[in-house]
């Protein structure tokens, strides 16, 4: 054990050194495989295969990253979804930033606003579990209500009155613009171009 966590440790700090020795790079892809034996592997530049994209990260991963992408996966897997699109949406919600608030007052990774909050049972939305928590049940009710990414991830974005009010996504660029950019990161982390 003390052998793959040395391991994990070195690549992360090797990580780290490319993404800062690059240029103009302001991103960064992880890549992961699971072997035979259940020992994780991860990389940033995959020679195998084998290897599947773990997250995309706009500005290299800090310390809560590890913990904020276990969190989605365990949240994802309990309300039966892809994990990838949870960290797209909290890619575009807070950047990864456990303490972000907008200027409308939406709180935490996933952004919720305060009166969604106390709807779902949040009392504390900078709590990491706690606002994935929420946010991912909230999607859930999105996606179970209106059927699809698209529809669910507007309701999401604009509220679930505006995406009926319109019968489909409602004709606001900023959510527009919101469920393509959310759309547009999962693809990526499913692997395509």
């Amino acid at each position: 054990m003390m052998r793959l966590r040395t391991g994990i440790f070195a690549t992360a700090a090797f990580l780290v050194v490319v993404a800062f020795a690059l240029p103009g790079r302001c991103w960064a892809e992880m890549f992961f495989y699971e072997d035979d034996q259940g020992r994780m592997h991860y990389t940033n530049q995959p020679r195998m295969t084998t290897y599947r994209v773990f997250a995309i990260f706009k500005n290299f991963p800090n310390a809560d990253r590890d913990v904020i992408l276990r969190v989605v996966r365990q949240k994802a897997d309990k309300y039966g979804l892809d994990n990838r699109l949870i960290q797209a949406l909290i890619q575009v919600e807070s950047n990864f930033k456990p303490g972000a608030v907008s200027h409308k007052g939406a709180q935490g990774l996933m952004q919720i606003m305060p009166g969604t909050g106390k709807e779902l049972g949040l009392d504390q939305p900078h709590d990491i579990e706690a606002n994935i928590e929420a946010g991912v049940k909230y999607f859930r009710m999105q996606l179970d209500r209106f059927g699809s990414h698209d529809l669910a991830l507007a309701a999401y974005n604009a509220g679930p009155a505006q995406v009926e009010r319109y019968g489909g996504v409602p004709p606001f660029k900023e959510t527009q613009d919101y469920v393509k950019k959310v759309l547009s990161i999962y693809h990526k982390l499913q692997g395509g171009a």
